[in-house]
């Protein structure tokens, strides 16, 4: 079974994100609300995958993803935001990102997500 580490401020957000993943199988092995917390479980747990929030307060997303891929170059992270411009989605991309998640999205989107993995 596949891990998964949620990363986002919104307990709401976690929540959702944790459902859908549940329901098709994968395990949700851990929560962060912001990048530092997140970039500290991702080394404790060593995740499959990452969803990871963009707009977090202590450490954002982009700058947690860029520690996460200095720990493993090869990490699994799926950025997650209501921002969608290009800049933002090309910046997250270059950094590491495998798969951009705009917010609001449904079921099949996130797994989409998760597939091309």
């Amino acid at each position: 079974m596949k891990t998964v580490l949620v990363v986002d401020d919104s307990s709401l957000m976690r929540r959702l994100i944790k459902n859908i993943v549940t329901k098709h199988g994968y395990n949700v092995i851990g929560e962060a609300v912001n990048g530092k917390i997140g970039v500290e479980k991702y080394k404790e747990l060593k995740p499959d995958v990452v969803t990871l929030d963009l707009v977090m307060d202590e450490m954002n997303g982009i700058d947690a993803l860029k520690l996460i891929i200095k720990e493993n170059p090869d990490a699994n992270v799926i950025m997650v935001s209501s921002m969608g411009q290009d800049v933002i989605v090309r910046d997250a991309i270059v950094s590491g990102a495998k798969n951009f998640l705009l917010k609001p999205f449904d079921e099949n989107q996130v797994m989409d997500a998760f597939n091309k993995l």
